[in-house]
């Protein structure tokens, strides 16, 4: 078997979609199952992976510059798209694999992996210059894929309604979260003084900071707790600043004010094991999520999870998690006091999440999609 593996979204900021890629690359270069196993970045192949930057730098720069512009984006899709198409011209003897939508002209056979929906289920959550692109390339990959990867039972269905695609033709592969998300000793969890917390005296959220991930609705329910209650486990936020983004800051600054919250900002990535295994509970109420990473990193961590029962969070959370309408204020705040307070369930959930957090593994992952791989040669 030959593949071609984009890794184009290992880069800053290293949300879900850039960890599932790094992960995938390096199983997937450790199988030993490949005759030629070639990675695909830009406009060329490279032979190293990447490690994912901590900062940002100045290819991620003028990316996020031309994306700011319809024109230029437009201009810059269609160069690449000629760049790529003479690059990979005589390699239609492999198979190519687009790990994040993404699929350029190539002879052979094909596979894109689609994560969610949101650029036309959640088109109001998208910059509008981004979007125009998102969705033209999408499009392009529904036309040109043999197959399809989606990292939920959900997303899988979603895919099959809205674009009329084969069900068969879609494969469901789940994401994991590696060996670094784990329970840590006191000792360990001495490195959260540098962002001045301690052991079990935070709620945790993780996630770019945008109007999907619902916020504002944390924001509400967790304001409806007792003020002692807020500010012996005040609200701790990390992720990418994200678009649209400006109101959830202005609410948070005032929750900061009054003692009760805190956003990190985007932390490297070395210290977010540590983040979640030292917080008291994770609470997770997003509108929507093609997987949902950060519950599973959560449950991982020994760390009881409060989170929305929209879309694919069912499928990843299991019996383990307390769950509730992500609109549903007076119900999320209910449940954040009991994950708070009821350390009898609190134990029952930190156990369960553990043993279900154990089903996902990024070698699972990886050999559910060499299996896709040998089910579009076989039908070639």
């Amino acid at each position: 078997m030959r593949l071609i593996l984009s890794i184009e979204p290992i880069r800053y900021p290293l949300t879900g979609i850039g960890r599932y890629t790094y992960e995938l690359a390096m199983q997937l270069r450790d199988s030993g199952q490949f005759e030629s196993l070639r990675f695909f970045s830009g406009f060329r192949f490279t032979d190293e992976l990447p490690q994912p930057a901590e900062q940002t730098d100045s290819r991620y720069r003028l990316k996020r510059l031309v994306q700011k512009s319809g024109l230029l984006s437009n201009v810059y899709g269609i160069l690449m798209e000629h760049v790529r198409r003479r690059t990979l011209r005589d390699c239609n003897d492999s198979l190519y694999h687009g790990p994040n939508f993404y699929l350029p002209a190539f002879p052979g056979r094909k596979v894109a992996t689609f994560h969610d929906l949101s650029p036309f289920t959640w088109a109001h959550c998208h910059a509008p210059e981004r979007l125009r692109f998102m969705r033209k390339e999408c499009l392009k990959a529904i036309k040109r894929a043999d197959a399809l990867i989606a990292d939920s039972e959900y997303t899988r269905r979603e895919i099959a309604d809205y674009f009329s695609w084969p069900l068969d033709r879609i494969h469901s592969v789940p994401l994991a979260c590696g060996p670094e998300f784990r329970p840590r000793s006191t000792y360990e969890l001495q490195g959260l003084a540098r962002y001045g917390l301690k052991e079990k005296s935070y709620t945790l959220f993780v996630g770019t900071i945008e109007p999907r991930k619902n916020i504002l609705g944390l924001l509400d329910a967790y304001a409806r707790l007792p003020l002692p209650l807020r500010q012996s486990r005040p609200l701790v936020l990390t992720g990418y600043r994200g678009w649209r983004s400006e109101a959830i800051h202005v609410r948070l600054e005032a929750a900061r004010r009054e003692g009760w919250a805190n956003y990190l900002g985007f932390v490297p990535t070395g210290d977010l094991p540590l983040l979640y295994a030292g917080a008291a509970l994770f609470a997770f109420p997003s509108l929507y999520e093609g997987f949902g990473l950060p519950v599973l990193e959560a449950m991982a961590s020994g760390i009881p999870v409060v989170c929305s029962n929209s879309s694919s969070l069912p499928e990843v959370a299991g019996e383990a998690a307390l769950m509730c309408d992500p609109q549903d204020v007076d119900g999320l705040a209910k449940l954040l006091s009991r994950g708070l307070l009821d350390e009898v369930w609190r134990a029952v959930a930190s156990e369960q999440g553990l043993l279900h957090a154990a089903r996902f593994s990024w070698a699972r992952c990886a050999a559910e999609t060499v299996e896709v791989y040998r089910r579009v040669l076989g039908s070639s």
